[in-house]
């Protein structure tokens, strides 16, 4: 009876997907183009990707998918955080080979770049602003061999890089902010943890291994329900903890080199998005999942942002240069999925 109801399960998800593809954007003049995270800006109906290879960001018509413009002058950006209360966005992006990470203030308006802050550390990779104490986190860049990586705390009052929190290993990647209470969540990626960090004494105060997978890279907060979700690599895996007592109570095979994931609270889905699909699964309750789909993309659909006022999942198709993999027929582009009942 087991057997039957999974198969009835996947054979039913099969025929109506959680996932329907509405449009594909393709992008001529970005072959060789590696795009990083993105943000929404939904009453300005723009899409903002930080497009690596073409050292810029790129703007699309959240709607229609339609490429607008590109923002350049911003080294290697990695994330964009958009600022609502103040139409602005920030970048946090590299300033070259070797080079300082740098942080950017940029205008919704001229799209100019209105201030930047240069760090005397390496480069700066993912970033995540706290909108109700104003500030913005930004995580150091892959440093080889390092015991430590930094976290740069930005004043947004008056843009001002006024401190840094202490991680451990040698690399962390992406973060969510619980607005709730006091706590950030960071991929240790380097270390194989999630660490646990007070907003208020900047200091970390729980670290909470990833089991059965490496490499943490994705993160997702279901804050409701006090659930924190990752994705590791080799094997490839989404974790979920329990935030209260930081124990694993989920684990099950996902997409290979994920890169995104997204909690769709209305739908009690999760969406990770990897290395050719994106995996789907369902939230029956806060210990319990069960793996819905896997929609396919194409290679390199890696980084993903879903828009719940659209009920929208959008992936970004890279070329895949940096994995040394690139082959002629690769898809650079963005993909628009709606998501189905």
């Amino acid at each position: 009876m087991i057997v039957f109801a999974l198969v009835t399960v996947v054979a039913l998800a099969q025929r109506n997907p959680p996932l329907r593809l509405l449009k594909t954007t393709s992008l001529p003049g970005f072959e060789d183009c590696d795009f990083d995270h993105f943000v929404a800006d939904f009453k300005g109906n723009r899409l903002l990707l930080a497009a690596e290879g073409h050292k810029a960001v790129e703007v699309f018509d959240l709607r229609t998918g339609i490429h607008l413009r590109s923002i350049t002058g911003l080294g290697e950006p990695h994330a964009v955080v958009y600022l609502a209360d103040s139409n602005r966005f920030v970048v946090s992006h590299e300033a070259g080979h070797p080079g300082a990470g740098m942080f950017s203030l940029v205008s919704g308006v001229t799209y100019k770049i209105t201030d930047t802050i240069k760090f005397s550390h390496d480069g700066a990779d993912d970033a995540v602003c706290d909108p109700a104490r104003k500030y913005c986190y930004v995580s150091e860049h892959r440093v080889v061999g390092a015991r430590e990586v930094l976290l740069y705390v930005i004043d947004m009052g008056n843009f001002k890089h006024i401190g840094d929190i202490t991680l451990p290993g040698n690399r962390a990647e992406a973060m969510a902010i619980e607005h709730s209470g006091n706590r950030l969540f960071v991929n240790l990626t380097g270390a194989e943890e999630v660490g646990v960090v007070d907003l208020k004494t900047r200091q970390v105060i729980a670290r909470w291994p990833v089991p059965e997978t490496h490499a943490p890279v994705a993160l997702a907060l279901d804050e409701a329900n006090h659930r924190l979700f990752t994705a590791g690599r080799n094997p490839d895996r989404l974790i979920v903890f329990d935030t209260d007592s930081g124990k694993v109570v989920a684990s099950l095979p996902c997409v290979g080199q994920s890169d995104d994931i997204s909690y769709d609270a209305a739908r009690k889905r999760v969406y990770v998005s990897g290395e050719g699909s994106t995996s789907v699964f369902e939230q029956g309750d806060a210990d319990h999942y069960e793996h819905l789909a896997e929609i396919p993309t194409a290679s390199y659909g890696s980084t993903s942002l879903f828009v719940p006022e659209l009920n929208r999942l959008y992936i970004a198709l890279s070329a895949g240069k940096h994995s040394g993999k690139q082959e002629p027929e690769t898809k650079v582009g963005l993909m628009i999925f709606q998501t189905q009942p």
